[in-house]
Parts: structure tokens; sequence; C-alpha cells
């Protein structure tokens, strides 16, 4: 009798995510290849389909580094409320899926529990991602400056709806100016 009581809970959580954002009907697909030592480092949170782990935060940078594991180090950095507002750190640890492109990664920040990092969008230069996961659940523009030009988030924005992303779902987080 407790296993049935605890079947609808596990439902109910099962469904509780945020929001498909995304028309499943496009395949979504990865960039041709990404070179993990350029990739590295630190971005900035441009913008992101809302979520939970993500709850009012501003200021959000995202550092990336080699282990000597063979893994990636990630450390989400989040400032409350506003730009300058309470640092909250979060660690977590990265793994190349497909280590032909490398730009298929799960990421964890809780014991055995991973997440898809797709990098679906990826300047030449190395100055902007677009990452994603197959869902449409989760979706951040990163760039390695805190603001962008309106020309570059025109161009990462025709780039997500082309697709199959709802980018009017982004929020843009704020940033301090460098």
């Amino acid at each position: 009798m407790r296993i049935l009581s605890f079947i609808p809970m596990m439902l109910l959580a099962a469904c509780g995510g945020p929001p498909v954002n995304r028309d499943a009907s496009v395949p979504l697909e990865t960039v041709d290849y990404v070179d993990t030592k350029r990739y590295l480092g630190k971005w900035y949170e441009i913008a992101r389909f809302p979520n939970r782990f993500e709850k009012n935060c501003e200021g959000v940078t995202a550092e990336y580094a080699r282990r000597d594991d063979g893994l990636i180090s990630v450390t989400n950095t989040c400032r409350k409320g506003a730009p300058d507002g309470e640092e909250k750190v979060a660690n977590g640890r990265a793994r190349i899926v497909d280590e032909e492109i490398n730009a298929k990664l799960e990421v964890s920040f809780f014991g055995p529990f991973w997440g898809d990092y797709w990098v679906i969008g990826l300047a030449e230069d190395y100055s902007l991602a677009l990452v994603g996961e197959p869902s449409g659940r989760y979706l951040w523009i990163l760039s390695r400056t805190p603001m962008i030009s309106d020309e570059v988030r025109d161009g990462a924005l025709s780039d997500l709806k082309a697709m199959g992303y709802n980018t009017h779902a982004l929020y843009w987080t704020e940033q301090e100016a460098a």
C-alpha cells in the first residue's frame, strides 16, 4: 500500500519541472566540434530559461577548468537579487559524452545525478555559446563578457528560433558592466 501512495508523489515530482520551450519536431543538434581548451574559463550568463536552481539569480557566471581525473570542474556563481547581491556558489563536475565532437556533456552538482549540457551554438572566436539540452526545458546564452551587442543578441535569438526555441521565454540576466 505504501508503494501505491508513493507513485503519485513521484509522478507529481516528475511533472514539476520547468516548462518545455522548444518545438520538439525540430531536431536539436550540437555544433560540429568544441575545442575544450578554448571553451574552458569564465563565461557570463546573458540569458536563460527560468529554472528553480537559478531563482532570483543575477550576475551569474560559470567557470570551467580541467581536473586531474579528466573531468571538468564547474563553478557556477549567482548573486541573489542583484549583480552586487549576496554571492552563492555551486560546485559541480562535467564529463564529455562524445569525445569525437566534445559538444555533448553531462553535468552533476549532486551525487549520481547528471544532466545534459549540449553546446548548440558557438561563435568562431569562442566569445558566445548557446547551451541547451534535448528536452527543451533548459537553455542558456553565455558570453565571455558581461554584456553583448544588440547585433550579437539578435543573431543568437535568430539561431535559437531556427532551432525551435521560444525565445520569448528567455530571462535576461542582469550583469554589472565590466
